[in-house]
C-alpha cells in the first residue's frame, strides 16, 4: 500500500504587540469595541480615596514629579527596598531628584509587577510621556513633567481625569474645615488659582477605627479626649462616649457624608451587653489594661452601634478586612504606619462576618455594605456572603468590593470579578476605586476598565456571551460609573 506523504505543519507566527498602545490589554475586537465605545469616556465616581482634602481646598500646585508622584507611595517604596535602595531614598532625607532617580533605576526591575504598568500609564496619561522610565531617560522625563506641573494644580488633575465625585477618608474628630472651604468656593463659583469652580464634588467619609483601640489605653484615651473636645460632650462614661459619636455622625451627615469605612483584621461579633461595654470602657479610661477577650467584646458592641447609626441615616458601610499591618517593629518605630510594611493576613473571616451582618439584619438595621477582602483565598466566601443579606430593597445592597491594596492589580482584579460573576450579579457591581493618596492614580480606573472589557470580550469570542453590544455596553458603562452613582446617593459634580 502506497503511503501518502503528509505536508509538514505550517508554522504560525504570533505577532508581538507593542507595549502600551491604545489597545493595551484588549485582546480581541469585542474587547476593543467595549472599551473604546463604552468604557473609556465614562466619568469616574471615586467613592474611596485617601486624597488629602487640604490639597484639594488649596488647589495645590506640586513643585515637581517627586512630590506629586512618589512622596507618599508605599507601593513604590516597597519595590525600591526590594531593589536594594537605601531608606534615605524612600522616606529619608535625600533630595527630590535623588529619590526620583532611585525610583527610575528601580523601574526596569519591576517587569511583571503592576508598578511597571501603572508607572507608564501615569506618565502617558498626564504628561504625554511614552518613553520607558529608567536611569537613561530619567532626566528627560523629570524635566518634561516638571515643565507641565505648574499648569496642572489639583483641580486640573481632577478635571483631566473626569472625576465627578471624590470621597476622602476622615476621622470622626476631624473638623472637616477643608471640606467646608471646598463647598464654599464651589458655591461662590470660583476656586483657588482658577477661573472656574471645581467640577468634582468632594465628600468626607466617617472612619472611626480609633474607637475600637480600647486595648491601647494611651492611643484610645488621647483620641477619646479629642472626641470630647470637638463634640462638646463629656466622655467619662460609655453613654457620653456614644453620645459624642452620635453628634459627630450627625455633623458628618450635615457635611454631606454618606459613607463610613472600617479597616479591620476581621469583623468582631462576640456577645457583649451594654453593661459589659461600659465596664470595659471605664477600665480603659483609667488606664487599666484591657484583656484581648474584653477588647473583642467592646469592638463587637461598637460595630453594632455604628452599623445601626449608618442604617438610620441611609449610609453605606465599607468593611476593609484582612490586612496584617505594621509587621516590621523596628521600622514602625522609626517611620510610623502606612510606610510599606503591611501584608495579607489569614484570619478566619466568614463566621464572624455572617454573625455581624445577621445581627444588624435581624432588627432591620443592616445598611448598604461593601465588603473588601485582602486574602484571595476568601474570595468565594465573601462573594457567597452577599446573597445571604440581599433583601430586594436596593439592587446590589451588599457588594463585594473591587480588588483592594495588594489585590488591585490585573490578576487579582480578574479573580474578584470572576468570583462575583459566578456567585452574584456582576452587572450590579459598583466598580473601581483608587484607594490612593496620589492624584495621578486615576490611571488605575483605566487599567480596571480595560481588563473588565477584555474579560467580557473573551467570553463573547468563546461563545459564552452573546455579541449584543447594547446589552454588554450597558453593563460595562454601569460598572464603570452608573452603578456607583445610583448606589451611594451622592450628587456628582458637573464636568
Amino acid at each position: 500500500m502506497k503511503r501518502t506523504k503528509t505536508k509538514p505543519a505550517t508554522k504560525t507566527t504570533k505577532t508581538t504587540k507593542t507595549f502600551l498602545t491604545d489597545d493595551f490589554l484588549l485582546q480581541n475586537d469585542v474587547a476593543r469595541e467595549l472599551y473604546h465605545d463604552h468604557a473609556k469616556h465614562e466619568p469616574i465616581f471615586d467613592y474611596h480615596t485617601h486624597l488629602p482634602p487640604d490639597q484639594i481646598a488649596a488647589n495645590k500646585v506640586f513643585r515637581n514629579l517627586y512630590e506629586v508622584w512618589l512622596g507618599g507611595d508605599h507601593y513604590k517604596w516597597r519595590a525600591m527596598r526590594s531593589n536594594g535602595v537605601s531608606e534615605k531614598y524612600c522616606t529619608g532625607d535625600a533630595g527630590d531628584w535623588e529619590k526620583f532617580l532611585a525610583y527610575a533605576r528601580t523601574v526596569p526591575h519591576t517587569l511583571r509587577n503592576p508598578l511597571y504598568h501603572w508607572t507608564h500609564l501615569e506618565l502617558k496619561m498626564y504628561f504625554g510621556i511614552t518613553d520607558l522610565l529608567d536611569e537613561s531617560t530619567a532626566e528627560k522625563i523629570w524635566k518634561k513633567a516638571n515643565e507641565k506641573l505648574p499648569s496642572m494644580p489639583v483641580h486640573e488633575l481632577l478635571r483631566r481625569s473626569r472625576v465627578t465625585v471624590v470621597c476622602t477618608t476622615d476621622d470622626p474628630t476631624d473638623s472637616l474645615e477643608h471640606h467646608r472651604k471646598i463647598r464654599e468656593s464651589q458655591s461662590a463659583g470660583r476656586d483657588a488659582r482658577a477661573t472656574k469652580p471645581l467640577g468634582t464634588r468632594v465628600y468626607p467619609t466617617f472612619r472611626p477605627d480609633k474607637a475600637l483601640t480600647v486595648d491601647q489605653p494611651a492611643t484610645f484615651n488621647a483620641w477619646v479626649d479629642k472626641l470630647a473636645q470637638v463634640s462638646g460632650v463629656e466622655c467619662r462614661s460609655l453613654s457620653g462616649f456614644l453620645d459624642a459619636l452620635r453628634k459627630r455622625h450627625r455633623y458628618f451627615h450635615e457635611m454631606g457624608c454618606r459613607l463610613s469605612d472600617h479597616g479591620l483584621n476581621h469583623v468582631y461579633a462576640d456577645d457583649c451587653t451594654e453593661a459589659e461595654a461600659a465596664r470595659i470602657f471605664a477600665d480603659a479610661r483609667i488606664g487599666k489594661k484591657v484583656s484581648l477577650a474584653d477588647a473583642n467584646k467592646f469592638r463587637s458592641f461598637m460595630l453594632l452601634f455604628v452599623g445601626e447609626l449608618y442604617a438610620a441615616r441611609g449610609w453605606v458601610m465599607q468593611l476593609h478586612l484582612g490586612a496584617l499591618r505594621n509587621n516590621n517593629t523596628r521600622l514602625m518605630r522609626t517611620l510610623g504606619a502606612d510606610t510599606g510594611f503591611d501584608s495579607i493576613g489569614d484570619w478566619p473571616q466568614a463566621e464572624a462576618l455572617a454573625r455581624y451582618l445577621d445581627r444588624l439584619d435581624s432588627t432591620n438595621r443592616l445598611p448598604k455594605t461593601i465588603l473588601y477582602n485582602l486574602n484571595p483565598a476568601d474570595n468565594y466566601a465573601f462573594a457567597t456572603m452577599l446573597g445571604n443579606f440581599q433583601d430586594g430593597s436596593v439592587p446590589g445592597k451588599i457588594q463585594f468590593g473591587s480588588g483592594w491594596w495588594f489585590l488591585d492589580q490585573k490578576e487579582a482584579m480578574e479573580w474578584q470579578i470572576n468570583a462575583l460573576s459566578n456567585l452574584g450579579l456582576l452587572s450590579r457591581f459598583v466598580g473601581m476605586l483608587t484607594d490612593s493618596r496620589c492624584f495621578l492614580s486615576y490611571s488605575r480606573h483605566e487599567y480596571f476598565r480595560r481588563l473588565l472589557c477584555n474579560l467580557v470580550g473573551r467570553d463573547v469570542v468563546n461563545g459564552e456571551l452573546p455579541r449584543d453590544m447594547n446589552l454588554l455596553g450597558t453593563m460595562v458603562r454601569n460598572i464603570c460609573y452608573g452603578n456607583a452613582k445610583n448606589y451611594f446617593g451622592l450628587e456628582p459634580g458637573k464636568l
